[in-house]
């Protein structure tokens, strides 16, 4: 018997192997185009090479047919956008007066879906781009002529709502709405979309129109439950993918261990540039995905050291035009390009044509997100898919059990819309749109009503609440912050604002000094300008970064939800958090040693947020009841429990705080807080409360498999802790959480 090897298999051997297998093929399964379908329509699909559908864009066909909005959850390179597509297509087809209009949450999305507009060839479509690069002279022939217009949700949120008047047919003709990568609309930025899309509908109604809302997401574990959260409606859920899928090689990867104590592994970077050297001298078409423009970049240079040459390999990154898109993605459909490395950003849906390997430096976050990478494999053939496991906690657990990473349920996406802190802004909003009244509970939500009755800027009349004061309150609103009182933050080397920081995090991420992140690039802190509200920085190349170390006290305000679990008192609910910036310290990227502590004088900030905290039970602490023991136990599971979150709630570590202690002030007992590092809270403690159980067996699993001795980066140990990861307990964690798991409630 012969046994078939793929090219790849000698490369993928060594200690760094902590898993391959394979996942097997799927046939496609297919309907017919629909006999409804406008002749023009189906003989441009068929000039594409399409000669049927795939069930689930049938499904979609009907589903739009029926009048429902839907969302197609499906896995990448489905034909998602083919679903949404058809419908509108359909529609211009037969009244070319019908409009249509397309949010993406990039630029770079919506000129990719202009292209694919484009190569329909109908001669009754009409596409157009609006955002913040369309010239001031053709934004009134494109609200004039175009039947679909392509824009983001900060566009129609500043440029479109408040200023309906002139988009008055617009709104009147608005057939559909498509929301493309919805699951991009969680968190801040979600809880913001939900209330702009409410504003959407309501004002269209104002013009006699009710659209239908097709979106399209990566598999999440939500996709109803988003969907009517965004919306305020249902929609019918498409979740059942019957495009076809070739067999894939999946591995795990982990940089050989440099030290175990330390927890300090090899450069995942490095490893990375080995295995995509290896891919490319094997003639194999391969997509590199890295965490930062810099990552990319590096990936790139040690790949072509690797070989000695660069001519057929290529970074691919946010900041590139069009143009260099289009020729990169010409090399390598004619085999001119083998090794690309990107960033991130370029998961969502963008075409960059067919490849054979997708390599992931680094977990991005989610599963979800790791699955729209490697989706990128293997779409004609037997593909290869590789993450390469940086030192981080969540990393390292899946490199130990790697059925935890590909048994697992994509997370689920969560966002809270009715948080005040997000809402209010967008009822001034609608105020200035239109007068608010009872008959608006139906698009904007009944809390909406109950603050716009609240808002000192809203006055009472006859026809409902409208907006009192001279500007226009969309303006005050950014969509991914919580709160109006933010710093900017400006590169001073050319002008640009990177960025917004809510104040009740600026000081300790953008004080003198800091070391500040933006889309993988550093800077560093000049200035922090109270009176200006914003953090000057420039560019920073140099090989440290910085940690802040905060005081912090927490405040029960209401617990909502409280209940027995796993033998412990699980409380949900509202709290003040208190943080004074005391000092920070600058780390070597080498190896986390500390190079310098420098003292800071900040004022304290409080914010409201929403928190998961429990109290022990005195049996559960025994033989960890003495300090500095029962200290370092409760702030190593907290630290931990904090790093494993993101399995079960669509976030970042970095918007999850926390807070352990021997003696609550409030509670009089040992006390563990996990709070939404966002004012207001956006649902993530709430997803922790409710995944409990699940959430604690996970982190003393993480505990138990980390090889260290007393705790490192790859368990216990936390980039942003504010005591500096002083006083962690490895083993009392790791004792603690064991008898919650025991534990009868």
């Amino acid at each position: 018997m012969s046994v078939v090897t793929a090219p790849w298999d000698e490369l993928l051997a060594g200690e760094e192997l902590a898993y391959v297998g394979t996942e097997p093929p799927r046939e496609a399964v297919t309907a017919p185009f629909p006999g409804e379908l406008a002749p023009e329509v189906a003989s441009a699909l068929v000039r594409q090479g399409l000669s049927s559908l795939y069930v689930h864009q049938a499904d979609a066909w009907e589903a739009a047919r029926r009048g429902e909005n839907f969302v197609v959850t499906t896995a990448t390179a489905s034909g998602k956008t083919l679903a949404f597509n058809l419908p509108v297509l359909d529609a211009i087809a037969a009244q070319p007066k019908v409009r249509a209009l397309y949010l993406y949450p990039t630029k770079a999305l919506a000129q990719d879906q202009a292209r694919t507009l484009a190569a329909f060839k109908l001669p009754r479509l009409r596409a157009a781009i609006y955002d913040g690069d369309t010239e001031s002279e053709r934004r009134w022939q494109i609200r004039k002529w175009a039947n679909v217009i392509l824009t983001n949700p900060d566009m129609l949120h500043v440029g479109v709502l408040p200023h309906h008047d002139r988009w008055g047919d617009v709104l009147a003709n608005l057939r559909y709405v498509v929301v493309d990568e919805a699951h991009v609309y969680r968190g801040v930025f979600g809880s913001h979309v939900a209330n702009v899309l409410r504003r959407l509908r309501r004002l269209a109604r104002v013009y006699g129109s009710d659209p239908q809302f097709l979106l399209a997401s990566a598999t999440i574990a939500n996709p109803g439950e988003l969907a009517r959260s965004l919306l305020g409606v249902d929609a019918t859920v498409i979740a059942d993918d019957a495009a076809p899928r070739a067999e894939r090689t999946v591995a795990l990867w982990n940089p050989p261990l440099l030290d175990e104590e330390l927890g300090l592994r090899a450069s995942p970077l490095g490893e990375a540039a080995r295995l995509l050297a290896g891919l490319v001298e094997r003639g194999l078409k391969t997509i590199c995905f890295a965490k930062s423009r810099k990552a990319a970049e590096l990936v790139h240079r040690f790949t072509a050291q690797r070989l000695g040459d660069d001519s057929a390999l290529s970074p691919y990154r946010a900041g590139y035009t069009p143009a260099q898109r289009r020729e990169i993605e010409r090399r390598l459909v004619a085999g001119e390009l083998l090794g690309v490395s990107a960033t991130n950003a370029l998961e969502l849906g963008i075409d960059i044509g067919l490849l054979d390997c997708a390599i992931s430096v680094g977990f991005p976050g989610t599963v979800a997100s790791l699955r729209q990478q490697w989706g990128r494999a293997g779409r004609r053939g037997h593909g290869l898919a590789v993450l390469v496991a940086s030192e981080d906690a969540l990393d390292q657990y899946f490199m130990r059990e790697p059925q935890m990473l590909l048994g697992r349920r994509v997370e689920a996406a969560i966002l809270d819309g009715t948080n005040p802190r997000v809402l209010d802004g967008h009822v001034r909003a609608a105020a200035f749109e239109a007068p608010v009244d009872e008959a608006d509970a139906e698009t904007l939500g009944g809390a909406a009503l109950e603050r716009a009755a609240l808002l000192p800027e809203l006055k009472r009349t006859r026809a409902g609440y409208v907006w009192a004061g001279r500007d226009y309150p969309s303006a005050r609103v950014p969509l991914r912050s919580t709160s109006p009182d933010s710093f900017t933050v400006v590169d001073t080397s050319t002008g640009s604002v990177l960025g917004l920081v809510e104040r009740e995090r600026a000081y300790a991420a953008v004080h003198e000094g800091a070391v500040y992140l933006h889309l993988g690039e550093a800077y560093v802190v000049h200035q922090l300008d109270f009176e200006a509200r914003a953090a000057l920085v420039a560019p920073f190349a140099g090989d440290y970064y910085t940690q802040a170390k905060r005081e912090t006290t927490t405040s029960i305000d209401e617990a909502r939800r409280s209940e027995r679990r796993l033998g412990l008192e699980l409380s949900f609910g509202a709290v003040s958090v208190t943080e004074q910036v005391v000092a920070f310290q600058k780390k070597a990227v080498r190896d986390g040693a500390t190079l310098e502590t420098c003292a800071l004088d900040l004022p304290e900030t409080t914010f409201e947020t929403e928190a998961v905290w429990y109290l022990p039970e005195p049996e559960q602490l025994d033989g960890l009841e003495q300090m500095p023991k029962l200290l370092g136990t409760l702030h190593a599971a907290e630290h931990a429990m904090i790093a494993l979150l993101p399995l079960w709630a669509m976030c970042d570590r970095w918007d999850i705080g926390g807070l352990s202690t021997n003696v609550h002030h409030q509670t009089g007992r040992p006390t563990v807080f996990v709070y939404d590092g966002h004012p207001g809270g956006v649902g993530i403690a709430e997803r922790g409360f409710e995944a409990f159980e699940g959430w604690v067996e996970d982190t003393a699993r993480m505990i138990a498999g980390c090889p260290c001795d007393h705790g490192c980066p790859s368990c216990v140990q936390s980039p942003k802790c504010g005591n500096l990861n002083d006083m962690l307990d490895k083993g009392g964690a790791l004792t603690f959480l064991r008898r919650l798991e025991t534990s009868v409630s």
